[in-house]
């Protein structure tokens, strides 16, 4: 009987950093699909002229940006309708206190561990410490995600002060972000929190839904809203920990909040408004990391400002549709007026 394959974490070794591999979707599977991604990109480098795509860590700039686009907004939607905007800024900070930790720990012990692991870790315990706060001393949201904002920033300030050497340098590509520091390693652990936000989202979609809207219809209704709000602030840190390979701590919270603002000016519908916003930040991602090689630009400033002008084009054109509809009305009132 061949034992099942599914459930066994096992340790890798990726790029000269420690990654950890689930034998249901090993490492080597995850590089598999990044070889085939690479070759079609070339592909498409050679076929139409695109110097950019010659290249293998566009490649991989490119791999993360699209699935990055997927994840924020997937998040970002149910964030910013339940006015928690901000909590990706406050997990942002604390993902670089995580970046701040792998980084000390490889410089004291010599340990090889990815900076982007202890993020994650960082930022988990994070979004439950926000919840925590606000559950047990009755605190808004806003007063927690401030003390878990200034706590995490000021943990990695001291971290990187206590060997300011190496760590000082190395912490820039964690701040704003670097198209050319995507290895092959770091790919794969976006590529593992892709699978594990789209898979807790697409599961518990109505139920993240109705207490995104009306949490006491979900108490009343049997839910568990604090384990609800305990998953949604999880997924939030892994998505802020994944885009910030290319956004950067600084930025990183623009792509949960900025293609979102712009898809609500043309959605009807909560599901019209997730699609759009995915529609404009993968626009965003492409477009952004293009004019970043072009013009050797900040990878992540770049893409905000192009979400900021379709945010800016998504307001105008909303607003000439509502204009539009205006007028259709007080045409339809005045015919309906003239046959009576």
């Amino acid at each position: 009987m061949t034992p099942s394959p599914t459930s066994t974490l096992t340790i890798a070794s990726v790029d000269g950093l420690v990654v950890p591999s689930v034998t249901g979707l090993p490492t080597g599977a995850i590089g598999w699909l990044i070889d085939r991604w690479s070759d079609l990109l070339s592909a498409v480098g050679d076929a139409a002229g695109i110097e950019m795509l010659q290249y293998g860590f566009m490649h991989r700039a490119f791999l993360v940006g699209v699935l990055i686009a997927v994840m924020a907004p997937l998040i970002g939607t149910f964030l910013v309708h339940r006015q928690l905007a901000l909590i990706g800024d406050a997990l942002a900070h604390t993902a670089f206190a995580g970046v701040a930790v792998g980084l000390f720990v490889n410089a004291v012990l010599g340990t090889g561990i990815s900076p982007y692991l202890t993020a994650v870790v960082v930022a988990m315990i994070a979004a439950l410490a926000i919840e925590l706060i606000s559950e047990v001393t009755d605190a808004y949201n806003d007063v927690s995600m401030a003390i878990v904002l200034s706590t995490g920033f000021a943990l990695g300030a001291v971290l990187i002060s206590l060997n300011a050497g190496g760590l000082a340098v190395g912490i820039n590509q964690y701040l704003f972000g670097n198209l050319a520091t995507v290895s092959r390693s770091n790919a794969m652990i976006l590529i593992g929190l892709f699978l594990v936000v789209t898979l807790v989202v697409g599961t518990t979609y109505k139920q993240l839904l109705y207490v995104t809207f009306d949490e006491t219809a979900a108490r009343v209704a049997g839910l568990n809203v604090p384990w609800y709000n305990r998953i949604m602030t999880m997924l939030t840190a892994m998505v802020v920990v994944g885009a910030m390979q290319i956004m950067g701590v600084i930025l990183v919270a623009a792509m949960l909040v900025v293609p979102v603002a712009g898809a609500a000016q043309l959605a009807r519908s909560f599901r019209e408004a997730l699609l759009a916003s995915i529609i404009l930040a993968e626009l965003a991602v492409l477009v952004g990391i293009t004019l970043s090689f072009q013009y050797e630009a900040t990878a992540g400033g770049t893409i905000v400002l192009v979400a900021v002008a379709l945010y800016v084009g998504a307001v105008l054109l909303g607003k000439v549709q509502s204009n539009r509809k205006t007028v259709g009305d007080i045409h339809a009132t005045a015919e309906e007026q003239t046959a009576d």
